[in-house]
């Protein structure tokens, strides 16, 4: 008589879990995808950042260096400015562009971004483009900072009125410090390049917003420029004042360089976009439920931990409404709950129905103005996310609720007859092997041809209760 041992696997139903896991997989797989397509193209890993453009075959001509500063103005565009001027140096025979499109940001990296140009020996050119570009809230400091402030068509500044991430501020002394600082930031700036003091002060105080032919006729910009050449023109023969010295700036033999922002930098300033930063919000509550569902792996978990702190980044530097952040997570935990407890349905369209609400309301908030979230946008990615997230917890729990495949436990409620006898116990070949038979009632009585149904197995012991005899 040979008796074989079975292998006692923990993990149920390996196939419907391998099966949970490559969905799981494929669904990280789409999102870091959907990550690395949303990059701007053309950067490296390096910490310095990329240069790159056509130099004239004149090498004593002004030397103009093109950098963007796009979105949201937060520690990633502040570390972007600095690369930027430790990529050109202290040559004053230069000459830098900063391209611009930006609905605000931090107090904190916005005093950087101007104190830097503040402390340049070379002429700072802020340029407001292409047509239908911003520079709000903190981009309209930028630009006043900037030697020659530009602006292109179509374009528009202002909104610059201080606010925190939960709102507007409250009324009392400290609103009053916030505003009136900056608003003596921005009256500086404008009385030093001599612009319109005012109507600079008016973006602060009063929130005042203006395109460019309005900001042209009020002061607060030098001059309008269409496109790049249309810039140079302009900006040709300009005279600018730097630490008590006048600088000429000449366009005629211009070397002209641009300078890129780093992999890492983009990965982080991508964070901070609205739509970006409430994706992988929903993406990580979602994957954290999912592992705290299904435990024993850490794939899930970690991508939604990394998800979440990513996304508590970007809405650090943004305005948020958190009554749309309570409405998002109470749409989930409400899905999850349906789900779990075997609901119809019905609760979980109230979920997402919250979640839906959540997302139209999560920048609906004093600041956030020009951060809106289309509704299509909400509506598609909230539908997307959910039915994935609907799908993966529903195999979990078929996976979890089905008869195990596999280990011991497949032998639970398993029925036989007894089919021999030993000296001291009785024995059943059951699934090609032979076990030990027990009743489990220590009073009750077994016979050969009794037929019996699995109750607990412990070793190589079956013990059973009698079904008939």
């Amino acid at each position: 008589m040979k008796i074989f041992r079975p292998f006692a696997f923990k993990l149920k139903n390996q196939r419907h879990a391998a099966r949970v896991f490559f969905i799981a997989l494929a669904m990280l797989c789409f999102l870091f995808t959907a990550l690395l397509c949303g990059l701007a193209q053309g950067a490296s890993f390096d910490q310095k950042p990329t240069v790159s453009g056509d130099a004239a075959l004149e090498a004593h001509g002004t030397k103009f260096f093109i950098a963007d500063i796009n979105g949201v103005v937060g520690v990633p565009l502040e570390e972007h400015v600095r690369n930027v001027f430790s990529a050109i140096g202290g040559g004053q025979d230069s000459v830098l562009i900063f391209k611009m499109n930006t609905p605000g940001g931090l107090v904190d990296s916005m005093s950087e971004i101007i104190s830097a140009i503040a402390e340049a020996d070379y002429p700072v050119v802020v340029w407001v483009a292409p047509s239908g570009a911003r520079a709000a809230s903190a981009g309209a400091f930028i630009v006043q900072a900037a030697h020659i402030a530009v602006m292109a068509p179509g374009t528009n500044i202002g909104a610059a009125h201080p606010v925190t991430g939960g709102g507007d501020i409250e009324e009392g002394d400290m609103r009053k410090k916030v505003t009136n600082d900056l608003t003596a930031k921005m009256r500086s700036f404008a009385q030093e390049r001599g612009r319109n003091a005012e109507a600079a002060e008016s973006m602060v105080t009063e929130s005042a917003s203006f395109t460019a032919r309005e900001a042209l006729e009020k002061g607060i910009i030098d001059f309008i420029a269409a496109d790049q050449d249309e810039l140079f023109r302009q900006i040709d023969g300009q005279v600018v004042e730097i630490k008590g010295r006048h600088h000429i700036i000449s366009a005629e033999n211009k070397d002209v360089t641009r300078i890129e922002m780093t992999l890492r930098l983009k990965a982080l300033e991508l964070f901070s976009r609205p739509d970006i930063a409430y994706m992988a919000l929903l993406a990580g509550v979602f994957l954290i439920i999912l592992e705290a569902r299904s435990p024993g792996g850490f794939v899930m978990g970690a991508a939604g931990g990394m998800l979440l702190l990513m996304a508590s980044y970007g809405l650090r530097v943004l305005p948020v409404n958190f009554a749309g952040i309570a409405l998002l997570l109470g749409g989930i935990l409400i899905i999850s709950l349906d789900i779990v407890f075997g609901g119809i349905g019905i609760i979980a369209a109230v979920g997402i129905a919250a979640m839906l609400a959540g997302g139209l309301m999560l920048f609906d908030a004093p600041g956030a103005e020009l951060l809106n979230l289309s509704i299509g946008f909400v509506v598609g990615v909230t539908l997307v996310i959910a039915a994935v997230f609907l799908l993966i917890i529903r195999l979990i729990v078929k996976a979890l609720r089905k008869k195990p495949a596999s280990g011991l436990d497949v032998l639970i409620g398993e029925r036989f007859k007894i089919s021999g006898k030993t000296e001291q116990n009785f024995m059943a070949f059951v699934h090609g092997e032979y076990w030990r038979v027990l009743p489990l009632d220590p009073q009750a009585e077994l016979m050969i041809g009794d037929e019996v149904e699995v109750v607990l197995v412990e070793s190589l012991t079956l013990f059973v209760k009698l079904i008939r005899r």
